[in-house]
């Protein structure tokens, strides 16, 4: 009896491995045991990265929202305090645009949350 080379089922899984290695240089994407590494890390990054980019997404909207007030004459955490206590209901993604789309609308939107540095100064 000739011995089982697992032909097909393995072809099968090896071919998915180099497809997702497809794109890789070299050795990356042609050699099975080695695009295998490079496909379970690109993986991994894949999965954190995806973590990551709702982090760096806050980040921005948080550096956008805070240039805009201190233009305004206030600063991010005054701003935030502001809009919580005035029961204004704006997420930081909303007010980004605000900031990007409508410099008028924001300086409305500061206006009304009530933050303004110590002593009443404006910008």
């Amino acid at each position: 009896m000739p011995r089982a080379k697992r032909g097909f089922k393995a072809r099968r899984r090896r071919n998915r491995i180099l497809k997702h290695a497809s794109g890789f240089h070299s050795a990356r994407s042609r050699l099975f045991a080695y695009a295998k590494e490079v496909v379970m890390k690109a993986w991994v990054y894949a999965y954190a990265h995806r973590k990551r980019k709702k982090r760096d997404f806050r980040r921005l909207w948080i550096a956008r929202i805070n240039a805009a007030a201190r233009a305004n004459g206030t600063t991010y955490s005054r701003l935030m305090h502001g809009l919580k206590n005035s029961k204004i209901a704006l997420d930081r993604k909303v007010l980004s645009d605000i900031a990007i789309q409508d410099p008028n609308g924001f300086t409305q939107v500061v206006k009304a949350s009530g933050a303004t540095k110590p002593g009443g100064a404006t910008a």
